[in-house]
């Protein structure tokens, strides 16, 4: 075999392993940017659970409205938290061109940030009428 060929073929391997190794960076992305969403989910409750203790340790302050205001700031940080991780995670797989890994679909991180939300919209209201 002529020294051409044997580098020709030496070349291939190194571009197959370069390939692969940049196919399973792709995929550790799709994995590390799902578990950056969960985070980013916990930490817009931890918000949540920051404006009920609020209420519980404040519940007979006077005024109410000031400690209900207060809860209510909690609960806006959270639904900005809850966005922002669903345009974020959105973003990273969207600008993904090749993976092996199943991405969780778009849709999902929409789905989970509006039920978040609507979780969250409903614990405000309840803060409000007690």
């Amino acid at each position: 075999m002529p020294q051409d060929d044997a580098d020709h073929g030496e070349q291939d391997k190194k571009t197959r392993w370069a390939e692969n190794r940049t196919d399973w960076a792709s995929d550790r992305t799709i994995l590390a940017n799902e578990r950056t969403f969960n985070s980013w989910m916990g930490t817009g409750l931890g918000a949540v659970g920051v404006a009920i203790g609020l209420k519980a340790v404040f519940g007979d302050f006077e005024p109410t409205w000031a400690a209900k205001a207060v809860a209510s700031v909690f609960l806006g940080i959270a639904i900005v938290v809850f966005w922002a991780a669903r345009n974020q995670a959105r973003k990273t797989i969207r600008s993904m061109e090749n993976y092996d890994a199943a991405p969780m679909p778009t849709k999902n991180f929409t789905l989970l940030a509006s039920l978040m939300t609507l979780a969250t919209l409903a614990v405000g209201a309840i803060l409000w009428h007690l």
